[in-house]
């Protein structure tokens, strides 16, 4: 059954190991929906949290690959257990004075805020997990959505 998974991968802070984990993935076959990098609590370690889908073959598959790259150091199913994941996405609308009010009601029912304001453009920061940005997406498209970025998924475990 294909599912989607979170994946935790503990690398050697080199330069090129973003380029060998993403070409593995790629000359396997595998899709990569996200991917974040950054530094880790270990210092010369960073962290990278890779959401991709396939049955659990696929994600086994997967983490016996990444093992074979030298600078690969531990890698964790993070969706094997309970986890907390977050994205930022920065959304420019066409934005009139007279249509912000109901704009600026979206905006606060979704937590999210304004972070600048032009004459005739707003564009809005929000935070939250993957169905939440794709819900924020969706209620700006009226708008009309001149410039969209979104970071990516980043993740961890619940508890100790």
């Amino acid at each position: 059954m294909t599912k989607k998974h979170t994946i935790a991968v503990l690398v050697n802070d080199q330069p090129g190991v973003l380029q060998r984990v993403s070409g593995l993935f790629g000359r396997r076959g595998f899709n990569i929906e996200s991917i974040t990098v950054g530094t880790s609590e270990e210092p010369g370690l960073s962290r990278m949290i890779i959401v991709t889908t396939g049955d659990d073959g696929t994600l086994e598959q997967i983490q016996k690959q990444l093992y074979k790259l030298i600078d690969v150091i531990k890698v964790i199913d993070l969706s094997a257990n309970p986890m907390i994941s977050r994205e930022l996405a920065l959304i420019k609308v066409g934005a009139e004075p007279s249509a912000r009010p109901e704009l600026f009601a979206v905006v606060d029912t979704f937590r999210a805020s304004v972070v600048d304001i032009s004459p005739s453009t707003v564009i809005v920061q929000v935070v939250g997990d993957t169905e939440k940005i794709d819900a924020m997406v969706e209620l700006m498209k009226p708008y009309g959505i001149l410039q969209l970025t979104r970071t990516g998924v980043t993740a961890m475990t619940r508890g100790a």
